[in-house]
């Protein structure tokens, strides 16, 4: 089960990876992070109607996101909870 629990942890943080950069990609309305590559404010790094398409691409990623962390918090708890039932029973049987 933990192995389980440790690739969804990894599969997490390559989510924020991805959200990261999605963010960083998108259009601002100043010069923002486009300009540091060289890039024109009306410029967009992948054609026309790109910034509408990562717009909707970054509220997905950002729904993801919001449900893994409430997945994984309920999941770690339960692991924790379990864990420490387990430690007090043991206790329990020996004395």
């Amino acid at each position: 089960m933990s192995i389980l629990l440790y690739f969804t942890i990894a599969l997490f943080i390559l989510l924020c990876l991805l959200l990261t950069v999605v963010v960083l990609i998108q259009e601002s309305k100043s010069m923002g992070f486009g300009a540091s590559f060289g890039g024109d404010s009306g410029d967009s790094l992948f054609g026309v109607s790109t910034p509408q398409i990562l717009k909707v691409f970054t509220g997905w990623l950002a729904v993801i996101f919001m449900s893994a962390c409430v997945i994984l918090s309920y999941w770690t708890t339960s692991q924790v909870r379990n864990h420490s039932t387990e430690f007090i029973q043991t206790d329990v049987e020996e004395s």
